[in-house]
């Protein structure tokens, strides 16, 4: 049996979260941040409960990683998030100044880290953000395609 790399044990911690978001009917998206090995932040998707744009699972975990740090500076950690962020998540990377985010499908709609666009990476910017994809693809879109898959069944 193959052993489990660092980047998938993680994504397989941010699929919990994603799960929480599920369960209370929101799309289901996870994320946590890491600093020296340690998940030091989680979050998930909470628009539907929260009513609010805003509450999308990076940006949950963004601000949690902050007040944990004392600073809006996250540069020592990696952000795992289960589906590719969109422009607000990844401009929060970027303001965050997070050097690494590590995705585990993309999202071809909306993403904004390769499949729209690439916040991640514009040379314009004084930060760029290395990216990693696809780690637990099959898991992380399985999740959210069944999740999708319900819903348009529940409106038939």
């Amino acid at each position: 049996m193959k052993k489990m790399t660092a980047d998938e044990k993680f994504m397989k911690m941010a699929l919990t979260q994603a799960k929480k978001a599920a369960a209370i009917g929101d799309v289901p998206i996870g994320c946590v941040i890491v600093r020296d090995g340690k998940v030091i932040a989680r979050g998930y998707n909470r628009r539907m409960a929260d009513h609010s744009t805003l509450a999308h699972a990076e940006l949950t975990a963004i601000r949690k990683a902050c007040r944990l740090a004392g600073d809006w500076r996250l540069e020592d950690c990696t952000i795992y998030v289960t589906l590719e962020p969109c422009p607000m998540c990844a401009g929060a990377i970027v303001q965050a100044r997070i050097p690494r985010c590590v995705i585990g499908c993309m999202n071809p709609k909306a993403g904004c880290a390769g499949s729209v666009l690439n916040l991640l990476d514009v040379a314009g910017f004084n930060h760029q953000v290395e990216v990693t994809k696809n780690v637990l693809h099959d898991e992380c879109s399985t999740l959210i395609s069944n999740f999708f898959k319900s819903l348009r069944n529940k409106q038939q």
